[in-house]
């Protein structure tokens, strides 16, 4: 079942497609169609399977915009109206719905002025709520519709009296009641009976919240770091099957074309693929021909895959009991597995919520460092070796070694150079600087906990003067009509160029990224290639093209 079977009106639907639902939860699908046909609904749900959701949209969707208070919604904590305002607005936003939270330990006179200037829904603590409503400051006229949210809650910390008061003045006759609770106990039962009109009653069963054999971390960065991150995260972790999930089908596409020009062997499972195509690609995961599956929810539901050693949450989930599914992928059938998650300094508080759901804390962790990285592959490179001695056959190359010993070299000038020819023709994997973490406020935090370090990289973009010219002798200057208001990093650029010239990362010179433009140096050699390679070249999924640098 899709939302558009539910009978919201379009711009509902666009709302819930940007934020990246596609699909309604149960509590969603049995209370939004007797929602808009008018009937009083009690639902017995658990916190963050999307009940906020549940009763919104199908109440705004019944909003005038133009119009007074209609809408009141009730719960029994500060935090929670705010939230649940902020789920309202979002929800709204296209339809025009003003929303206001009421709630102690804030101005009466600031709230008492936004009333005044006219609101459309209002969520509010029972207590504040109440004192507004006797100071006449909030008017029930036009009350079409109650809900009481978290109704257990608000009755075990003693509002029952201001509930029955505000529920007898918020038009009793005529309005509509919805009522939402994680127990039906006898009081809330009670309440219902007396303040219900006949209400429908749904009931979620309760879900499982732990998943056995996985250990869970998340890791707090930058929004702008969270590719960088992602990638040094799967340069060090043992992978086998890596399923890494995305809010949006757009967010997937985008995230598996960036990790494939990259360097690491990823595809995009979405909705907007055909039915034999998401079969290929999934025939593909499993056979280990592609390593990393990036996935939205939707799809990845229906997919059964054994063997993922890590789940990694690149958008942490909306809503906690999808985090609970999606890190239920790995783990499976006794094996250990592992879940990660990126979040930002504002997606904090979304964390705790999840902690909270699932009744486990999750570990924060540091990002591997660029030494760890480049130890990794080191060692890796150390091991492909040591398989190809191990399954040593000698021909051709061993006459040629007996050459260069005739010719005074020593067997052990003759590995070194082996190996720096080997390496230098590898295409190597973009490792750029991560910065410091900034919090909520947009504030730099002082801790390193996020694996930073200034002393990465020589291509951290400065300041500087235009250079059209390069300085390096053999190298010539390009320009890219694309710089740092797109979110350009460093590393974009030598993974794309890389790609696009198939030449050796580290054969790209300098880089110099503007406002608005780019320069990089390129070998000579190469120029040509590049340049057609890059006519109609895409960085990060926007429109980047090239040409030679004048001067």
């Amino acid at each position: 079942m899709n939302f558009e079977d539910l009978g919201l009106v379009p711009e509902l639907l666009e709302t819930l497609a940007e934020i990246g639902y596609a699909e309604p939860t149960p509590i969603q699908q049995q209370a939004i169609p007797p929602l808009l046909a008018g009937n009083d609904v009690m639902g017995r749900s658990q916190t963050g399977t999307g009940k906020t959701a549940a009763f919104t949209l199908p109440l705004v969707q019944q909003l005038d915009a133009e119009g007074d208070l209609q809408l009141l919604i009730l719960t029994p904590t500060r935090e929670l109206a705010i939230q649940v305002a902020e789920s309202v607005y979002r929800y709204g936003n296209k339809l025009g719905v003003r929303v206001l939270p009421i709630y102690g330990q804030q101005s009466y006179d600031r709230q008492i002025r936004r009333l005044k200037k006219g609101v459309n829904v209002v969520v509010g603590t029972p207590g504040r709520t109440l004192d507004l409503l006797k100071r006449r400051a909030l008017k029930m006229d036009e009350i079409r519709f109650v809900v009481l949210d978290e109704a257990d809650e608000m009755l075990k910390m003693g509002f029952v009296e201001d509930l029955e008061a505000i529920l007898g003045a918020a038009q009793p006759e005529t309005r509509q009641t919805v009522l939402f609770s994680a127990t039906l106990s006898t009081t809330v039962q009670k309440l219902a009976q007396q303040y219900m009109r006949d209400p429908l009653v749904i009931e979620i069963e309760t879900q499982e919240m732990t998943v056995e054999n996985v250990t869970q971390r998340f890791y707090m960065v930058n929004h702008q770091d969270k590719v960088p991150a992602l990638c040094r995260i799967l340069e060090v972790e043992d992978m086998q099957n890596v399923l890494v999930f995305s809010r949006t089908r757009a967010g997937a596409a985008e995230l598996a074309e960036t990790l494939i020009a990259r360097g690491y062997p990823a595809m995009a499972i979405h909705g907007d693929l055909a039915q034999n195509e998401r079969e290929r690609i999934l025939r593909r995961f499993r056979d280990g021909q592609v390593q990393i599956l990036v996935a939205t929810d939707v799809v990845a539901r229906g997919v059964d895959i054994a063997d993922v050693s890590h789940v990694i949450n690149y958008d942490i989930p909306q809503l906690p009991i999808e985090y609970v599914h999606r890190i239920g992928r790995t783990g499976r059938a006794g094996r250990a597995g592992k879940a990660i998650t990126l979040i930002t300094a504002k997606e904090r508080r979304h964390l705790r919520r999840i902690e909270d759901f699932t009744r486990k804390s999750i570990e924060k962790a540091k990002l591997p460092t660029r030494a760890e990285v480049l130890d990794k592959r080191a060692g890796q490179f150390k091991a492909q070796l040591m398989d190809h001695l191990n399954h040593f056959h000698p021909d051709v190359e061993d006459s040629m070694l007996d050459e260069l010993i005739e010719q005074g070299y020593t067997m052990n000038q003759v590995a070194v150079a082996l190996l720096q020819v080997i390496r230098s023709n590898e295409t190597e994997r973009p490792l750029e600087d991560i910065g410091d973490v900034k919090d909520a406020q947009g504030r730099e935090r002082r801790d390193r906990s996020n694996g930073s370090d200034r002393s990465d990289g020589n291509r951290k973009p400065r300041r500087r003067k235009r250079n059209v010219s390069s300085h390096e002798e053999g190298m010539i200057r390009l320009r890219m009509d694309i710089g740092r208001s797109s979110g350009i990093k460093p590393g974009d650029i030598v993974s794309r160029v890389a790609s696009a010239g198939k030449i050796p990362g580290k054969v790209i010179g300098a880089i110099d990224i503007f406002q608005d433009e780019t320069f990089v140096d390129v070998p000579e050699d190469h120029v040509n290639d590049v340049l057609r390679a890059m006519k109609k070249g895409r960085i990060r999924g926007k429109s980047a093209s090239m040409q030679r640098a004048n001067g």
